[in-house]
């Protein structure tokens, strides 16, 4: 049992003092009751049996019984704490890990797999739980039993005693020798078992493109290698940990059987009373069982050993996007002028963690407040990344980003985000119903707000006409709505957040030229009186736009209004001419 793994543990039953305590306490007593018995048989047989009295007879049964209730009473205690402790425990860290989870930021989620992270979510926390839950209390009962039952075999024997130690090297030899190889074995597992899990989530979240290729076979057999590999390594653990208990078993036994043949020749020649030769045998198999269970327990702690060390990875993964406290109490951005720059980029860079690659280069820019701003330009030009650096999933290489003349670095990251309101190319639909979906972006807004936005978003007519409207329930991922739809109910959101600033990822893409007209109407009236950034792929929705700024390979390369650069830029000039008849 590993020292930092009990410390890392205690830290989280730390807040859960008096539940120990009672735990503990039922534990020794639970313990204390089964040593008892010992001295029970003692007195039954020499004092019952051996002398013939049955109402001796009859007192230290009913002794007996009494002892035993005591420790079932006191075994319940144990065993509802315990596993109380385990489910808590297990709760708090999977609330530990959930609330890190939502503050990595997009190079964690882009390095590593989702399913991986689901796995030490749930199979490494369930590892955990069983621990606490029996792993533990089985082991600190073992230990209380062992060293009990030796101070009683002492009081008893001192001689068999002495002989019976003599097997305790050979016990701790096969627990330190396959313990390690139980270890490493277990980390393994798990390893394979979150690959598994890994594989499984793509699949899922990919199981549309998998159907229409036809793939489902290979994709099985690519599941079933995975599978296999994590019973590959779960065998060896298995095969390692029934070693390791087998061997421990067979020495106790072989020690107990050797002390029995001893202690039944000094009962024929007198030296010893059958009473305790039967209480020192009982006394010695309850050490062998401990050393037994405690060798079990100690393949469970290698488990969760490596388990912990998962979990700790993640929890110890640094965030690089910090939110410091702000002196910054209100920002206000509804009352800035409309000549006044609302976001300010001052020779901003950007290159993806790990990549000496700019994907922004040196981009200076004054996006006034109320304007309706565009940005074009062809695919990895850099529009969608700009984006990420506004709402600082990512921080800038090199630059200042500022936020109303306010550095982003002396703003929280709720500060930032609060002011934006995002529509995404590839609309987030969560599987729940429309309502929650549109109402995700204010989850105070009333059923009347919530139709109010569907309405602006052109997505009330079409939800009214499902069977349970707004209480449709849309499926994993939206799958039950078309790509327009989903849309739609993305705008809703977006209009209901009712934010400041407005990022719109060409948020009419997926529309139809009825819905998309009147969409634009309803988004015309919300960009009123506020900021609107749009990345337009389709000139045609944005040569209204206050100012269109055209990106390539990570710079700016031109900025003004439609017929300006028609005249100006040489590369809006081949995107319009691709894109207009005229």
């Amino acid at each position: 049992m590993h020292s930092s793994l009990i410390l890392w543990l205690y830290s989280y039953l730390k807040p859960y003092k008096t539940r120990i305590g009672i735990a503990l306490f039922a534990l020794l007593v639970s313990a204390g009751s089964w040593l008892m018995l010992g001295q029970g048989i003692k007195y039954v047989i020499d004092e019952g049996f051996i002398a013939a009295d049955s109402q001796t007879l009859e007192t230290m049964l009913s002794g007996v019984l009494a002892i035993a209730l005591i420790g079932c009473v006191a075994t319940y205690f144990r065993f509802y704490n315990m596993l109380w402790l385990g489910e808590r425990v297990s709760a708090n860290i999977r609330n530990a890990l959930y609330t890190k989870m939502l503050a990595l930021d997009m190079h964690f989620y882009s390095t590593n797999r989702t399913g991986e992270v689901i796995s030490r979510f749930t199979s490494d926390t369930t590892v955990l739980q069983s621990v606490i839950g029996s792993g533990l209390s089985m082991a600190i009962r073992a230990t209380v039993t062992f060293v009990g039952a030796l101070i009683l075999m002492f009081v008893t024997s001192i001689k068999l005693t002495l002989l019976v130690m003599l097997a305790i090297p050979c016990i701790l030899l096969p627990i330190k020798l396959l313990g390690k190889k139980v270890r490493y074995h277990s980390q393994l597992a798990q390893d394979k078992v979150a690959d598994m899990s890994a594989h499984i989530d793509q699949s899922l979240h990919g199981i549309h493109t998998i159907q229409a290729y036809s793939k489902e076979e290979a994709d099985q057999s690519a599941l079933h290698e995975k599978v296999e590999e994590a019973m590959r390594a779960a065998q060896d653990r298995i095969h390692f940990r029934a070693l390791l208990i087998i061997c421990v078993m067979g020495i106790s036994i072989f020690a107990i059987v050797f002390v029995a043949w001893l202690g039944a020749t000094s009962v024929i020649v007198g030296n010893m009373s059958p009473g305790s030769l039967s209480a020192f045998i009982f006394y010695a198999m309850m050490a062998g069982g401990a050393v037994a269970t405690i060798s079990e327990v100690f393949g469970e702690i290698q488990k969760a050993k490596g388990a912990s060390q998962r979990i700790r990875e993640l929890l110890d993964t640094p965030t690089p996007i910090h939110s410091e406290e702000s002196e910054v109490t209100s920002l206000a951005l509804d009352t800035i002028a409309d000549t006044t720059p609302i976001l300010t980029l001052d020779a901003l860079s950007f290159a993806y963690p790990g990549t000496d690659k700019l994907v922004l280069n040196d981009i200076s820019l004054r996006l006034l407040s109320k304007q309706k701003i565009a940005l074009v330009g062809p695919s990895g030009a850099g529009k969608s990344t700009l984006f990420d650096i506004l709402l600082r999933f990512y921080d800038a290489t090199d630059g200042s980003c500022y936020l109303a003349a306010h550095h982003y670095q002396s703003l929280t990251l709720g500060q930032i985000r609060q002011q934006f309101a995002l529509v995404p190319q590839e609309p987030v639909i969560f599987a729940t119903d429309i309502a929650t979906n549109i109402a995700y972006g204010d989850q105070n807004a009333t059923s009347s707000q919530i139709e109010d936005a569907a309405k602006l978003a052109n997505a009330h007519e079409f939800i009214v006409k499902l069977k349970e409207g707004y209480a449709t329930q849309v499926g994993e991922r939206g799958v039950k709505l078309s790509g327009g739809q989903k849309q739609r109910i993305a705008i809703a959101r977006a209009i209901l957040a009712n934010r400041p600033i407005l990022l719109l990822d060409e948020a009419t893409s997926a529309l139809d030229a009825n819905s998309e007209a009147s969409v634009q109407a309803g988004l015309a009236n919300l960009m009123a009186n506020r900021t609107s950034i749009v990345i337009a792929h389709r000139l045609a929705t944005v040569q209204h736009a206050d100012t269109i700024i055209v990106m390539d390979e990570g710079k700016v390369v031109a900025q003004g209004s439609h017929q300006t650069l028609l005249i100006e830029s040489e590369l809006y000039r081949e995107l319009a001419k691709l894109q207009f008849i005229e």
